[in-house]
């Protein structure tokens, strides 16, 4: 019973969190003159509160493998929509996210993206979508970090899924090395397919980063692979 109310109480929390932190981006970015790295605040804010409602306790580790100050492209298995959650709410780096094009375009919420800094991608074939990715690439090499998910989509049985190029033509066009993150335990919590979040711990794993100039551009595909055998490790590896 305890769980039914949770979930009904994210139908609205998740909603007003969304408009509430979208018109706070915008407010302290527009007239209090806030930069992209303070405006942060708001979906960490976000992401701890949808958290609290829905019972997930979340624990990081690993941030020891990351030097200060640098740009990295964090590259992690993708089990649930709640990964978004977790990540904005907990994972405690000046992130920047990549977001599909289509999504700038939603009243708001869009104009409170681009004021947090994040990244349009397009996602269709052919020159457009290659154009937007040499735009991404330029702006994590000028000190952006970013998140991405490799798979390309989620999980349908928690089991990591093949990498894909993309993500892997991303980190040699910016010169910026990989990190793998694993996350343990969204499956349970809210898996692909399924409208209502179940309460259960999340644990995120950070490993030691790829130097990603250590490849060059014929082996995107040998890069893809070590990657996810990184991340594949940290799964296994992990204590819940």
């Amino acid at each position: 019973m305890l769980n039914f109310f949770r979930s009904l109480s994210l139908l609205v929390v998740v909603p007003f969190m969304t408009l509430l932190v979208s018109v706070l981006t915008l407010v302290t970015a527009v007239f209090l003159r806030w930069p992209a790295t303070r405006v942060q605040a708001f979906p960490r804010l976000w992401g701890r509160v949808i958290a609290w409602f829905a019972g997930v306790p979340v624990r990081v580790e690993g941030y020891e493998n990351l030097g200060p100050g640098k740009s990295y492209i964090f590259a992690a298995n993708h089990l649930s929509q709640f990964d978004i959650v977790v990540l904005s709410g907990f994972f405690e780096y000046d992130l920047r996210w990549l977001a599909k094009k289509e999504l700038f375009k939603i009243p708001l919420f869009g104009r409170a993206m681009l004021r947090a800094d994040y990244i349009s991608v397009d996602r269709s074939h052919g020159r457009a979508a290659m154009k937007s990715l040499v735009a991404a690439a330029r702006r994590i090499a000028g000190g952006a970090s970013v998140i991405i998910f490799p798979e390309g989509t989620r999980s349908p049985d928690g089991k990591l899924q093949p990498f894909k190029a993309g993500a892997m033509h991303l980190a040699m066009q910016s010169g910026v090395d990989l990190v793998p993150v694993a996350i343990i335990g969204t499956h349970e919590i809210l898996p692909k397919g399924k409208f209502f979040a179940r309460p259960g711990p999340v644990l995120i794993r950070v490993g030691q980063p790829l130097i990603t100039a250590s490849f060059n551009p014929k082996q995107k595909g040998e890069l893809a692979e070590r990657l996810h055998d990184e991340v594949e490790r940290l799964i296994n590896e992990a204590h819940l």
